[in-house]
């Protein structure tokens, strides 16, 4: 994630992580750990040499810039994981508010309710921080297993996919194109939404097939109704197996309960009855709302709601059917003969690392 700052060196203690890095890409690391997940929150450091009078001072340059940015209360804080400091933790926070207090004109001290905390950390040297930012939080990525996205055009894959990372599962995606029934634009599209969530998941690997001879067959040999879908369960069919020979433990989607006619429960049970894998739905109890905040807050919405039609709205019936029976489903699937072409779709797929 900092791999476009050159300068930046990582360093871990007990619990904290260091970046070190010229002040000139300083903004490129902020960007980088905002989109980090896993991590409570971060704040840019001052640091000095372990002598009392040399911390006192960077305190006191601290509350300048609360003074500065509106600021008028002031907290200290302090821990002291090197005992030999010639202060304890509650001297320190004494003799810093107060060297502020005598210094700078217009600052009070409020412990209960600051405006800002002025943290005072005394480790191998002194580090000073205050206006703190808040992280995502989370599970480090990764530490979850790994799972597979059905990621479309819209709005809602990406999401689901950024709150798995969020969970600690590391997202590799797969997406369904048809062209020329959907334009090249749709697919860069889908690719550049990878690129936007890739950016919270450490990087993602997107398989993107060719679905067109599957939609073909199902468009000219299934009744209209059911084509969607029939459709979603060979897109299933076809992420399973792709899952398997990545080593994905699950499938992650977007769905949304009752959000569209495949997405009624009916028809949710008959896209996943004939896998094996686990079919992770973390917007499934979400309205609509909810899920656009979300894609805002990622930098993903614009991308979305950009006018490229997918292959999923392409072939939507005028009447799709809303409560599907899944002996019917299954039934109607095997008349198809959806494998071959799901095995050459399998087989040539594009490979986009994100």
């Amino acid at each position: 994630m900092l791999s476009g700052a050159s300068g930046a060196k990582l360093k871990t203690t007990k619990g904290r992580f260091f970046v070190e890095c010229p002040s000139e890409q300083s903004q490129i690391v902020e960007n980088a750990l905002s989109r980090l997940i896993g991590i409570s929150g971060w704040a840019k450091t001052a640091t000095c040499q372990k002598t009392t009078e040399e911390v006192l001072a960077l305190c006191v340059e601290e509350a300048k810039k609360i003074k500065e940015s509106g600021g008028q209360t002031f907290k200290i804080d302090s821990r002291r994981t090197d005992k030999s400091f010639p202060l304890s933790s509650y001297d320190l926070c004494c003799r810093a508010g107060e060297a502020i207090l005598k210094e700078i004109d217009g600052l009070k001290v409020d412990i209960h309710k600051p405006d800002d905390v002025i943290h005072v950390e005394i480790r191998e040297k002194a580090y000073i921080y205050s206006g703190g930012k808040k992280g995502l939080g989370g599970l480090p990525v990764g530490s979850a297993g790994r799972g597979l996205l059905l990621l479309s055009g819209g709005i809602d894959s990406p999401v689901a996919g950024f709150l798995m990372a969020a969970r600690g599962m590391k997202t590799e995606a797969i997406h369904f194109h048809a062209y020329p029934y959907t334009a090249l634009e749709a697919k860069e599209k889908v690719i550049r939404l990878a690129r936007i969530t890739g950016a919270y998941c450490m990087g993602i690997h997107l398989y993107i097939l060719c679905f067109t001879p599957v939609q073909t067959r199902i468009k000219e040999k299934a009744p209209p109704e059911w084509s969607t879908v029939l459709l979603r369960m060979a897109m299933m069919e076809a992420a399973e197996k792709a899952a398997v020979k990545i080593k994905a433990k699950c499938l992650i989607t977007g769905e949304s309960l009752s959000q569209v006619a495949s997405q009624t429960i009916e028809n949710l049970n008959c896209t996943g009855s004939r896998l094996k894998l686990p079919v992770l739905r973390p917007l499934i109890g979400m309205d609509k709302e909810g899920i656009i905040k979300i894609s805002e807050k990622i930098g993903a919405f614009e991308t979305s709601i950009e006018p490229h039609t997918d292959c999923c709205t392409l072939f939507t019936p005028k009447h799709p059917i809303l409560r599907g029976d899944v002996e019917e489903a299954n039934a109607l699937y095997e008349s198809l003969e959806l494998q071959a072409l799901i095995d050459e779709a399998l087989a040539g797929y594009e490979l986009v690392k994100c």
